[in-house]
């Protein structure tokens, strides 16, 4: 995985946290304000309960939520039966015996909570109780409930941000790729043209400096052609770059021969051919023409004349035919071959024979992969074929023109 890929999942990882927090942040907030409200209610009821019994004075008389203890003027009590041990409030009933008043208080009593009032009524003093069991019972289920929503929140809102965070990142990293590529585009693409462009304004200087009386006026002026032909062929490819680099860009398509382009593109590449030894036989038919950007397309075949000079041997093929529907180009070279045609597209792919011979591994850079990112522009298909050590062969089928179809697939010629 590459770095600027690895930092868009941590910084989308970063992302889902937040959201999280957020979230269990906001569902804290909202389960403290449901829970005070609820708690409110209740004690707002224990209260309510008690003030309407506020006229009891008998333990008849009182409701079955209720517990009441009784203290006669005489001293005598009575109480309801079964009264939780720590019930009832002797501190209370004590204070109220001797002071007067009325004490309102919570009292722990057999293991639950009871809300306790004790007053003096009608020359009795009372007690009277309100369980809170069934109240903290709720209350303990509220915060069940809140915690294990809580969780689950959290856990969707991680899983719903993290997927949101994705989604939003990448159009960035869509970006981040295109313009990786175009940078790797740019210089493979770029590199040779500004080579030979600087290569013939040296030569062209160094007749100047040097006064070279064999320099004619008409060998400057040519020599001048070609620097402006190469300055113009480099301005067509950073446009057509450019072009391939934005997908809301197209480049303008028309009728482009096929076949005499590659002848063209062949002939360029004769002089660093005849270097090292190898032969270029072209065959172009007539009337194969296809409809795209003549940039590109030509791009197209430098790429695969430039990888055939790579690992050609001694020959290379240039062969352009025509049918019915499509035009095919075909470039073979008997060089090593390839060793896996699946990965041969691939951008800076390296791959080995079964064997494990290193005579045998064959690496990838950008040629063939822009070759076929063109085809694709153009609607076509290219295929690799070719055994480690048989040599090799690119087939790129594109598109015929409409109004060429059905024409003549002659063959137009063959040079060395």
């Amino acid at each position: 995985m590459r770095a600027d890929q690895r930092e868009l999942r941590a910084a989308s990882t970063r992302l889902a946290v937040q959201f999280a927090l957020v979230i269990v942040a906001l569902f804290t907030v909202l389960g403290g304000v449901a829970y005070f409200v609820v708690t409110t209610g209740q004690n707002e009821a224990a209260h309510r309960a008690l003030a309407d019994a506020s006229m009891v004075d008998s333990v008849h008389d009182a409701p079955r939520d209720l517990l009441i203890t009784v203290v006669m003027p005489d001293g005598s009590r009575d109480s309801s039966p079964q009264l939780p041990r720590g019930l009832p409030d002797e501190t209370a009933l004590q204070d109220v015996i001797r002071n007067g008043g009325s004490r309102l208080e919570t009292v722990q009593a057999g293991g639950r909570s009871y809300l306790t009032q004790t007053d003096v009524r009608r020359g009795k003093v009372v007690q009277v109780s309100y369980g809170l069991g069934e109240q903290e019972e709720e209350q303990d289920r509220l915060i069940v409930a809140l915690v294990v929503s809580g969780l689950i929140a959290a856990v969707a809102a991680a899983g719903i941000g993290l997927l949101l965070a994705r989604r939003s990142m990448r159009p960035m990293s869509e970006a981040l790729a295109l313009q990786r590529r175009f940078v790797a585009d740019a210089g493979h693409e770029l590199r040779t043209p500004l080579t030979l462009l600087s290569t013939r304004a040296q030569l062209l200087r160094r007749r100047l400096a040097g006064g070279d009386a064999s320099a004619s006026a008409e060998d400057i002026r040519d020599g001048l052609d070609e620097i402006v032909d190469d300055s113009r062929a480099l301005t067509e490819i950073v446009e057509d770059l450019l072009t391939a680099a934005d997908p809301r860009q197209s480049a303008a398509a028309e009728g482009v021969d096929l076949g005499a382009l590659a002848a063209a593109v062949a002939r360029s590449a004769e002089g660093r051919a005849h270097e090292r030894g190898i032969a270029i036989t072209t065959r172009a038919a007539q009337d194969a023409v296809v409809t795209g950007a003549p940039v590109s397309l030509r791009r197209l075949i430098v790429a695969l004349v430039d990888n055939a000079l790579d690992h050609a041997a001694s020959r290379i093929g240039v062969d352009v035919s025509a049918s019915r529907d499509a035009v095919t180009l075909t470039v073979t070279d008997d060089g090593a071959g390839f060793v896996d045609e699946e990965h041969a597209f691939d951008r800076f792919a390296s791959t080995r024979a079964a064997t494990g011979d290193a005579g045998h591994e064959r690496h990838y850079g950008l040629g063939l992969a822009l070759v076929a990112e063109v085809v694709d522009r153009h609607g076509g298909t290219v295929a690799a074929a070719g055994a480690p050590g048989g040599g090799a062969e690119v087939v790129v089928r594109l598109p015929r023109a409409r109004g060429e179809r059905g024409g003549s697939a002659g063959t137009a010629g063959t040079a060395e």
